[in-house]
């Protein structure tokens, strides 16, 4: 966009900004699925603020390169934007649409200010196309950049909330475990379970694996690593919930436990745990 082009375009953007506002609005406010008086003094605050910073970088730059330094202001305000959407729950073509949407009375208004002079019309509206459409392209790029934050933090969340560390005794802590066990999951496993035998100095630490559908030679490996690092931290490791399959596949692997006590259920490996730290159980008996 050549100098001459850059200022007509933010001259039509200056002297008819209110005009352009509210069809700009009106368009956007009509395709809302969710009408509500939030959402839309949102949108307006949105649109409000960002005409007016896009005529002023036109203005003062006179510089239509959108990944140059003079955008930054301008992309920080889509950036904001486009992340509030992904916390909303708009999809990318709504965030989109927030630009492209602005694009259709604009033409309008620059056909009908430009009509006596048909190349320098044609000119605008070739440059600010270009200009918009890298616009609405960036707040996809930043749609997508958001989401992706956002599900790799819920992933994060759901890996903690799958990996419980339960104080079932004085010195005694169950992990039991769900699902698949791959190297991310190992990490969060090994932290939680590490940082409470710092919190409760338990002495034994019991795995419980009923849960876990398949133990190959990887999930071996992972659940040899968390009893090596709690054994560090001064406590020995119970794994339970080896299931007859179980039993055979580690056979067949060749996976050494020997330096491990297993047992079947979490209940027997329980009563080890509890003789292990002197306690007893004993039953009561019942009268009838």
């Amino acid at each position: 966009m050549s100098m001459a082009t850059t200022g007509l375009l933010a001259k039509t953007l200056n002297e008819h900004q209110a005009a352009l506002l509210e069809v700009w609005l009106g368009g956007m406010l009509s395709r809302m699925v969710r009408r509500d008086k939030v959402a839309e003094g949102e949108i307006r605050q949105q649109a409000t603020r960002f005409l007016p910073e896009v005529a002023a970088t036109l203005e003062k730059s006179q510089n239509h390169e959108f990944d140059s330094p003079a955008w930054a202001d301008v992309r920080q305000t889509l950036a904001e934007i486009s992340l509030g959407r992904v916390r909303q729950g708009y999809s990318s073509t709504d965030t989109a649409a927030f630009i492209f949407s602005l694009k259709e009375p604009l033409f309008a208004v620059l056909r009908q200010t430009m009509a006596h002079d048909p190349d320098t019309m044609t000119a605008v509206l070739t440059e600010a196309g270009t200009l918009f459409d890298r616009m609405g392209l960036f707040t996809v790029e930043e749609y997508q950049r958001g989401r992706e934050s956002v599900i790799m933090r819920q992933q994060q969340e759901l890996l903690e909330l799958s990996t419980p560390v339960v104080q079932l005794w004085k010195d005694v802590l169950a992990l039991p475990l769900i699902g698949t066990l791959d190297s991310a999951r190992t990490q969060v496993v090994m932290e939680n379970l590490l940082q409470k035998i710092i919190e409760t100095g338990a002495s034994i630490a019991i795995i419980d694996i009923t849960g876990v559908p398949t133990v190959d030679t990887l999930v071996a490996q992972h659940l040899l690593k968390t009893v090596a690092a709690a054994r560090l931290m001064g406590a020995d490791c119970i794994i339970s919930g080896i299931r007859p399959q179980i039993a055979q596949t580690i056979v067949h692997l060749g996976v050494n436990l020997e330096e491990v006590t297993t047992k079947a259920t979490l209940a027997d490996a329980f009563l080890v745990a509890l003789k292990r730290v002197g306690a007893t159980v004993t039953r009561a008996e019942q009268s009838f």
